[in-house]
């Protein structure tokens, strides 16, 4: 089985997935079916087939989030050190291509809790690729589907 990063925070985000698709979302779609079946005839009740289809979602989702914890290679970003973006890094850019705008700050996570609403970018993103290994001062060229943007390392942070 393969490992993949993830910090504490995204592995709780999973246990608790997890634990509500267990203790709240199977029991409540389990007492659907069971709803459904007492409306007569199965060929043709809807609210059977769609709480039978919800079921395998859920059991899917159920072994994704298993999977996930199983294969998560926890790592606190509070226990690193250093000047250079690694794996749990918060890092504090400059857009050089638009000097006058504020700064942004990217947390790098792993694929499951990234959010760009939050400000956590996975490892995998383009803009992660092209920070990783860098450090405070330097530049990092990001190709996204709207072009190059060239950004400047302003700080990074463990925290």
């Amino acid at each position: 089985m393969s490992t993949f990063p993830m910090t504490p925070e995204g592995l709780a985000k999973a246990h608790a997935e997890l634990s509500h698709l267990f203790h709240v979302a199977r029991p409540q779609n389990v007492r659907d079916i069971e709803e459904a079946r007492a409306h007569g005839d199965l060929k043709e009740n809807a609210e059977y087939h769609a709480a039978k289809e919800r079921q395998g979602h859920i059991d899917g989702r159920i072994k994704a989030a298993e999977s996930l914890i199983a294969g998560a290679d926890v790592i606190d970003p509070a226990t690193l050190s250093g000047d250079r973006v690694v794996f749990g890094a918060t890092v504090t850019l400059i857009d050089l291509d638009n000097e006058d705008g504020p700064t942004v700050t990217y947390q790098i996570v792993g694929t499951f809790e990234s959010d760009l609403d939050t400000g956590k970018v996975s490892y995998k993103s383009p803009i992660a690729r092209a920070l990783i290994g860098k450090s405070e001062g330097d530049e990092a060229t990001v190709i996204t589907p709207g072009g190059k943007r060239m950004y400047e390392i302003v700080s990074v942070e463990f925290k």
